[in-house]
């Protein structure tokens, strides 16, 4: 049998590899997503007073750190058993939206796009952001940058830096927003809202133009039928910063929708030999292995996720780009693995709307924006960060004092998912045990299409990135050695 490693995977954050096993005709007998890293935050934040945890866990990623900020910071609303005034959660929503604007942008352009603008089988040399320049030209390469920043600096003026913001408090946020900080946040969100369009276009043009990339999207090499999950409010719209978590089947049906505090009841996680991240899966349907369908306990979380879990956008042009997504796409809920990157771009609509509607609402400079704490006691903070569902519960005790720490994140929600979506890709792809790196690369697209973190999912101290592939005959001797 012969062995095909990839190692480290390309255009993510973080560390992993890919095993693949091909069978004597060269066909693929299995593949493996390998996590080769370890996260200790759990266990180092045990001691901690409880007020740093917004502080700490936002140090999981540099990617992601407004997401376990403000996750964290929901927690400690629920351990100190306190409600943040209205402008507070308002400001924290404004922040968040902001934050998804410069996520989702950061995905798209630098990490999914070459895929598509410059093409899955196009040289190494020329599938990255540089190659997506040449292709789209400097002049929308210096939008990408500038509304990129902008996301940033909405983050900077509410969160006091734009990465590993310090404005989180229990019962509410630590500097209220001056009118001439709104008037600034309100421009920049009107042409995000521009951009997010343009980029929408971008993607008919070049993705939904192209019947080969339409029929890429639609393959069963990218397909897996899931049951989906997301935040939503009491309307079952989407929402990235509160409201109950939502699950439906494979089909689209409501399967579940529970508080954070019943999240335990709901969830439990699978550990494999192979992986340090564990496999979360639904308790109500068990752990069936890495298999899809109704009776297999596995969801995916994230753009697509929360699209197919959700009954629609709360705003006006996001809900009219989700309807053409299905409509597109054949129906709801899309099981297609590549539809996560169009969902990401109607998400992005979404996030520039919100940021708008927020920066004007009459509140949003209210001076109210903190209630005081009660006792502490033990608290579930959940929270959309832009890659999927993300769990904080901590355990106070009487002083304050971490006494217990759990994270679910995104990517370990997606965990099993990326697994099979990866075998999955590697049989549809390889057969006869011809194996170029362009269909290497294309089986990296199956993994890629949900923007993992896998620093969020793990954690590891050493940043080099090496990367090969070993070739091994039947007799598990070493062929060849392919280095990038």
């Amino acid at each position: 049998m012969k062995e095909i490693t990839i190692e480290p995977v390309t255009r993510l954050e973080g560390h992993g590899k890919i095993v693949i096993f091909l069978n004597a005709e060269g066909n693929v007998e299995n593949a493996y997503f390998q996590v080769p890293e370890l996260r200790g935050f759990e266990r180092f934040c045990e001691g901690r007073k409880a007020e740093d945890m917004p502080q700490i866990t936002s140090r999981i990623c540099g990617v992601c750190p407004v997401a376990h900020h403000f996750a964290s910071t929901k927690a400690l609303d629920a351990a100190f058993n306190v409600e943040p005034p209205p402008a507070a959660k308002k400001l924290r929503e404004l922040m968040y939206s902001g934050y998804y604007v410069y996520d989702h942008t950061l995905h798209f352009y630098f990490l999914g796009a070459p895929d598509f603008v410059v093409g899955p089988d196009a040289s190494p040399a020329e599938r990255n952001i540089l190659g997506v320049i040449k292709k789209v030209g400097l002049d929308i390469a210096k939008e990408v940058i500038k509304h990129r920043a902008y996301g940033q600096k909405i983050t900077a003026i509410i969160g006091g830096k734009a990465t590993h913001p310090v404005c989180g408090l229990p019962g509410g946020i630590s500097k209220a927003l001056t009118e001439k900080d709104r008037q600034e946040i309100e421009k920049m969100a009107e042409s995000s809202v521009e951009f997010a369009k343009f980029s929408l276009k971008l993607f008919d043009d070049v993705v939904l133009k192209n019947k080969k990339y339409v029929d890429l999207i639609l393959s069963d090499a990218y397909t897996l039928k899931t049951y989906y999950m997301g935040l939503v409010d009491q309307n079952n719209k989407v929402n990235f910063y509160d409201g109950k978590v939502r699950v439906v089947d494979p089909q689209g049906k409501e399967f579940l929708k529970f508080s954070p505090s019943e999240y335990l009841d709901m969830i439990e996680e699978h550990v494999e030999e192979w992986t340090y991240v564990k496999l979360p899966y639904l308790k109500k349907v068990g752990w069936k292995g890495l298999v899809d369908g109704p009776d297999s306990g596995v969801y995916r979380v994230g753009p697509l996720g929360r699209l197919n879990a959700s009954e629609g956008l709360a705003t006006p042009l996001a809900q009219q780009e989700f309807e053409r997504m299905y409509e597109t796409l054949g129906g709801k809920p899309v099981h297609s693995t590549l539809a996560f990157h169009w969902a990401r771009l109607i998400e992005l609509l979404y996030a520039a709307e919100r940021t708008l509607e927020l920066s004007r609402d009459t509140e949003i400079t209210s001076k109210e924006i903190r209630n005081k704490p009660g006792s502490p006691g033990e608290g579930v903070g959940i929270i959309e960060a832009a890659r999927g569902t993300l769990i904080h519960h901590y355990q106070l005790d009487e002083e304050a004092l971490i006494k217990k720490v759990n994270l679910i994140v995104a990517t370990t929600n997606n965990a099993p998912a990326i697994c099979m979506s990866i075998r999955d890709a590697a049989k549809g792809l390889i057969h006869g045990g011809k194996v170029s790196e362009g269909i290497l690369n294309m089986v990296e697209m199956a993994f890629r299409a949900y923007d993992p973190c896998l620093a969020c999912a793990t954690h590891f101290a050493i940043g080099q990135m090496p990367l090969e592939v070993k070739i091994y005959d039947s007799k598990k001797k070493l062929l060849k050695i392919l280095e990038r």
